[in-house]
């Protein structure tokens, strides 16, 4: 029962000193490149611990636990509104123009998350992959994110404000105290990212339940307090996905005694995601059937919660840095040594089509293939318990071969001529 809580004891007691690698090969390329192919799509990231240095206002050294952000490419923040609300946004061609950064952070009173418009402020505060974060940089970027309002109409709480030495205004203060947090996360941090493929009703229902979350807080009903165990930065991005129809929710504001052993965290998050997304046994009718959030993103988005462009990125903090500190941890809450979260973490980055987005289409046309030719005809199912007299089934199973043939015939489009190695 003590899924985690045995393991985070032992993992902080254990953890050695061991620094996380950010320059693993991964995704990271020609952002218009992917749009272009998936104009719509989810990314989870695993932020490492956040070192600040002395001398440049608050001081903020977080734990090697580190924390967790959520992209969305196709959504923006709605213009006009003095708090963070979001919209699917469509550009003025068929391509959406951008996408937002969300961020939950204990720092808010009256929100669960904010909002940061743009990919590349967002991730790098517009600095360049190898600029130096210098004194002056690292000015400009908060000047950018107050330009950006990202904090208008966000309250926060007031043991922030103790934070900074004394004579910081409170609305600077805000900007201080989440860099490299809430924005311009590269500029502190190092990540693990998860680039998941939506459709625009998936990614509208996204919007649609991120906005629910903040709702209650916005009118003033509740205030908002996060926590570790209960409701954190994980859970929204967990449950965000789950409305999409990737997998189970997980439950919030559970009682203490159950959340303590059973609670999401950033790195483990981010295994979890790319194998769950990634994961082609649900390629198999029988399985997906007996898979609840499968039958649901057949039942109301025609698609599986697995397909071609799931993708994993590593990148570092930005170097050389005179603002933070860039050794920095981030450790699975895992039961060492022997623990399988290191070993599924390793396979991720040794899978060619784990980072390519050419190799990843032409391993899923394999298994869409292989999906295709094991399909037996409906009537041999329904001989068969349990599928003889459930009412439910032929549906699913139309269902199921349509996303398998639309996916494979739109993979003959875009996929190149590479070896189709299988996923792992």
């Amino acid at each position: 029962m003590a899924r985690h809580l045995a393991p985070l004891l032992a993992a902080l007691w254990l953890t050695g000193c061991s620094v996380a690698r950010f320059d693993i090969p991964g995704a990271g390329g020609d952002e218009a490149a992917y749009a272009e192919r998936h104009p719509y799509y989810a990314e989870y990231c695993a932020l490492s611990q956040i070192k600040k240095k002395l001398g440049f206002g608050a001081d903020i050294r977080g734990q090697i636990g580190g924390h967790a952000v959520f992209y969305l490419n196709g959504a923006c923040r709605v213009a006009g509104l003095t708090y963070p609300v979001l919209d699917v946004c469509d550009g003025t061609g068929s391509q959406p123009p951008d996408g937002v950064g969300l961020s939950m952070n204990a720092h808010f009173v009256n929100a669960k998350w904010v909002a940061t418009p743009g990919r590349e402020f967002f991730f790098h505060g517009g600095l360049p992959p190898d600029a130096p974060v210098t004194r002056d940089t690292y000015a400009r970027v908060q000047e950018e994110a107050k330009r950006l309002r990202i904090y208008e109409g966000v309250v926060f709480q007031p043991w922030v404000f103790a934070t900074v030495p004394p004579g910081w205004a409170p609305e600077a203060t805000k900007y201080e105290v989440s860099v490299a947090t809430d924005y311009a996360i590269s500029l502190g941090r190092g990540r693990y990212c998860a680039r998941v493929p939506v459709s625009r009703a998936q990614m509208a229902a996204m919007v649609a339940f991120l906005n629910e979350q903040n709702a209650p807080y916005r009118s003033g009903a509740q205030k908002f307090e996060w926590s570790v165990f209960t409701d954190n930065c994980i859970h929204l991005a967990h449950n965000a996905l789950a409305v999409a129809g990737l997998w189970a929710p997980w439950r919030i504001h559970r009682l203490f005694l159950v959340s303590v052993f059973d609670f999401p965290t950033p790195k483990n998050e981010f295994v979890n995601l790319m194998r769950r997304a990634n994961d082609t046994r649900l390629l198999d009718v029988a399985r997906a059937y007996r898979d609840p959030a499968t039958r649901r993103s057949l039942t109301e988005y025609g698609r599986l919660p697995v397909g071609p462009g799931v993708l994993a990125e590593s990148r570092g903090p930005q170097r050389p840095n005179e603002v933070y500190d860039t050794d920095l941890k981030l450790i699975f809450y895992d039961a060492p040594p022997f623990g399988p979260y290191q070993g599924w973490f390793d396979a991720i980055f040794s899978d060619p089509a784990a980072l390519d987005i050419d190799r990843n289409g032409a391993a899923f046309a394999v298994a869409y293939q292989d999906a295709e030719a094991e399909r037996r005809p409906l009537q041999w199912w329904q001989e068969r318990p349990p599928y003889a007299g459930d009412p439910a089934f032929p549906a699913f199973y139309d269902k199921f071969y349509q996303a398998v043939a639309q996916e494979r015939m739109r993979l003959r489009g875009t996929e190149q001529q590479r070896p189709m190695a299988r996923l792992n």
